[in-house]
């Protein structure tokens, strides 16, 4: 792979993953606190689930992520799926910041010449672009469920993320996904 190739590639997964982290959190944030902790069956997910979820995954395995196992000995996934008594938003967000903060900064700092080297994901050899695309996938489906549980939970006062119906023409969406020219005010 080129120097010049991998370089752009790490600047688009760093983009890219920026993007789906700003996408969640516009969701969240048009859910009050009761519809953030609410599961709508008992074999769902809350939205606090996810976000708790997808930090512990985060901070597992971009911690160390050229010199140990992806799945830290210190993580224990299963508990991921239950909150304790004590969680709160605050408290749940601030690890869903965490998480991204570590990822982000960790790709950000690989080099081209990092993308074929080997790393392990539970125990299963990966190159560092197969890693990266492994976590690319598995944080794009669950900020989609992020996004979709959010606009169910949030109903009526749901606000667009992204163009809105029957809008196409008036709205364009650069691929950082910020509006580069923006919904005209009505």
């Amino acid at each position: 792979m080129s120097a010049e190739l991998g370089r752009h590639y790490l600047a688009d997964v760093v983009m890219t993953l920026g993007k789906q982290c700003r996408l969640a959190e516009r969701a969240l944030e048009q859910v009050d606190d009761a519809a953030f902790f609410r599961a709508i069956d008992p074999e769902s997910n809350s939205l606090a689930v996810i976000v708790q979820h997808v930090a512990g995954n985060q901070l597992s395995r971009w911690r160390d992520f050229l010199s140990s196992d992806g799945e830290k000995p210190d993580r224990d996934r299963d508990a991921e799926f239950e909150l304790r008594a004590s969680a709160s938003r605050a408290s749940v967000m601030a690890r869903w910041n965490a998480g991204w903060v570590l990822t982000l900064a960790t790709i950000g700092a690989l080099e081209p010449e990092d993308l074929l080297r080997t790393v392990a994901v539970r125990g299963e050899p990966h190159t560092v672009l197969e890693a990266i695309d492994r976590q690319l996938a598995h944080y794009a489906q669950h900020c989609g469920q992020i996004v979709f549980l959010a606009k169910h939970l949030a109903g009526a006062s749901w606000r667009t993320l992204s163009i809105p119906r029957g809008r196409s023409r008036e709205v364009e969406v650069a691929k950082d996904g910020d509006p580069y020219r923006p919904e005209p005010e009505r």
